[in-house]
């Protein structure tokens, strides 16, 4: 077992601390401030102090709490300096009658309690409709995901300038129209449900497969995300939606313990242990999909092919005419290139290669696909089982220009490097 010198070990835990409490300790630090550009300088400032607080003392029984208090205190300094905090508190007004006084009793803090209030308001906030739905996911993904600008621009195939400015007009919006801080009332939801469900879903995938990194999967994501539908889903219980986003997240969460084996490698469904897959939660996600699928939305749609995953007892034993099925269904209701290309996929695997080597290539003009690395490496499996060599190779080697995650790239390599010599 490797020991780390006392510092490594300060940097790992605040690291750790930004993967978890981000997210946390900046839906609260904005409660108290009402400015997110404040409020993440000052949330920043904490863990740059946290990096020296914590090796001079050791690190904290509770990092939330801890980096939660300094940050609202270098806020609470930084608004009495300025003179500014009658100038600010308006900016997002709340509805709400109390005056915050909790807040200044900042020594006796739990941050952990008010955390997923917290979490929810923030959410709410960037998903007001009066932003466009880019803005609204762009900004959540910068806020709540705790990603860096440049890594949201990647995910939406933009210049890392041009995001900066589309979350920063998102953030002055939010400003100008006194969006209030805080989780919408019953009345307000149904306008907000779509794009929160959104945000939660583009959350979870996130975390279920991280785009860049050594890792496969960021649980923190993945549990923040599972999190937040379940608050979700108690706020509005009768939502089908919500709770086909529920059930989904569930069904394919279930499977995070045998994605990769004991040495890190990616393991697809055929090759996964599945005793080790979690039987209670998809139990709860395949009673929840009983309950939603009478309303066939895209979340409840997804859920309900992943429950025939997780029902199979064998690869072998996938019923692939019911996922086909599933993915006809999905295709009308949620019409994304990448929704078709799963659909190839399951007809691929279905036992019919040819037929999906040619709905991919009716895909193959598609923007949004020719910087996806899963088209290629679709393409590759199915040309290497029809014994096309070459061209497999050539996808293959496609993809990886366009895999970033280390553990995927380490597998495509694994499978170019079967691939029969020419």
């Amino acid at each position: 077992m490797t020991i780390l010198d006392p510092a490594a070990r300060v940097t790992a835990a605040v690291e750790q601390a930004h993967r978890r409490e981000w997210a946390f300790v900046l839906a609260a630090t904005v409660r108290l401030v009402r400015d997110f550009d404040l409020a993440e300088e000052c949330v920043q400032d904490a863990y740059t102090k946290a990096l020296t607080e914590w090796t001079a003392h050791g690190v904290p029984d509770r990092p939330a709490a801890w980096l939660t208090t300094v940050a609202k205190r270098r806020g609470l300094d930084l608004l009495r300096r300025e003179s500014a905090m009658k100038r600010t508190l308006p900016l997002l007004v709340t509805e709400e009658t109390d005056t915050d006084t909790a807040d200044l009793a900042l020594d006796g803090i739990d941050a952990e309690s008010a955390i997923p209030d917290d979490r929810l308001r923030l959410i709410s906030t960037c998903c007001h409709p009066a932003l466009s739905r880019d803005a609204q996911v762009a900004l959540t993904l910068r806020l709540v995901c705790g990603i860096t600008t440049a890594e949201v621009a990647r995910a939406f195939l933009t210049s890392e300038s041009t995001m900066a400015a589309r979350i920063t007009r998102a953030k002055k919006k939010i400003a100008l129209a006194r969006i209030p801080y805080r989780v919408p009332s019953v009345r307000e939801l149904p306008d907000r449900i779509d794009a929160i469900s959104a945000v939660i879903h583009l959350l979870f995938t996130t975390g279920h497969t991280a785009p860049s990194g050594d890792v496969l999967v960021r649980p923190d994501l993945t549990v923040r995300a599972l999190q937040l539908a379940r608050m979700m889903h108690a706020l509005v219980p009768d939502d089908p939606s919500v709770t086909g986003l529920l059930a989904l997240i569930l069904l394919t969460d279930a499977r995070r313990a045998a994605r990769v084996d004991e040495h890190g490698r990616l393991l697809t469904l055929e090759h996964q242990d599945r005793s080790r897959w979690d039987r209670p939660a998809i139990d709860e996600g395949i009673a929840l999909v009983k309950q939603a699928l009478p309303h066939m939305d895209r979340y409840t749609l997804q859920a309900a092919i992943a429950a025939v995953h997780d029902e199979a007892p064998t690869w072998e034993q996938t019923d692939w005419r019911e996922i086909t099925g599933l993915y006809v269904l999905l295709r009308r209701e949620w019409p994304s290139p990448v929704v078709h290309l799963n659909y190839a996929i399951a007809v691929g695997l279905s036992g019919r290669p040819e037929r999906a080597l040619v709905l991919l290539e009716d895909l193959s003009g598609e923007p949004a696909i020719a910087t996806y690395g899963y088209f290629e490496a679709a393409r590759a499996a199915f040309l290497a089982e029809l014994g096309r060599t070459a061209e497999a190779k050539s996808a293959y080697e496609a993809a990886l220009l366009l895999t970033e995650n280390a553990v995927e790239r380490a597998y495509l390599v694994d499978r170019l490097e079967a691939l029969p010599t020419l």
